[in-house]
């Protein structure tokens, strides 16, 4: 007899997005529906959730066609400097400002990496703030500080 054989990665993707649009589409049965025509606040949300049961299935019954290469070890570097980066972002851009604040971000979200080093981050990080700057601020004209009460010149 035959044993069956899968792709792990893609089975547990598959199977978090069918869970997660079961879970969305079960949240929005509890909201007015209304029709096609006349759609509800649900609506939207149902559509959209079961799209992604179905992409989940999808992906699900394709694992099971081929194997797939073992999945590697986790990356916890990059999810520890990855996600508190934006946090930290949302936290400090009204007191330090778009330009501190924007700089900051990438400096820790560079050390997601295990090949930069600390000159390379730096340089990244001022780059990517001195870009930001000029293409939000100066050339889109968005209304924001560039420097916060915290560090008034």
């Amino acid at each position: 007899m035959k044993s069956i054989s899968f792709d792990t990665t893609n089975a547990i993707c598959g199977g978090l997005f069918v869970a997660t649009g079961a879970f969305f589409a079960i949240q929005s049965l509890g909201l007015d529906l209304g029709t096609a025509v006349r759609m509800g606040p649900g609506y939207f949300p149902l559509v959209l959730a079961c799209v992604l049961v179905l992409l989940g299935a999808i992906i699900f019954i394709q694992a099971l066609r081929v194997e797939g290469e073992p999945i590697g070890p986790f990356a916890w570097r990059g999810m520890l400097f990855i996600l508190p980066a934006p946090v930290f972002f949302g936290l400090t851009v009204r007191g330090l400002g778009f330009a501190p604040a924007l700089f900051f971000t990438a400096f820790i979200a560079c050390f997601a990496s295990q090949k930069m080093n600390l000159f390379f981050a730096i340089i990244l990080s001022l780059l990517l703030t001195v870009f930001s700057v000029a293409v939000f601020s100066y050339g889109l004209g968005l209304p924001f500080e560039r420097f916060g009460p915290w560090v008034r010149f």
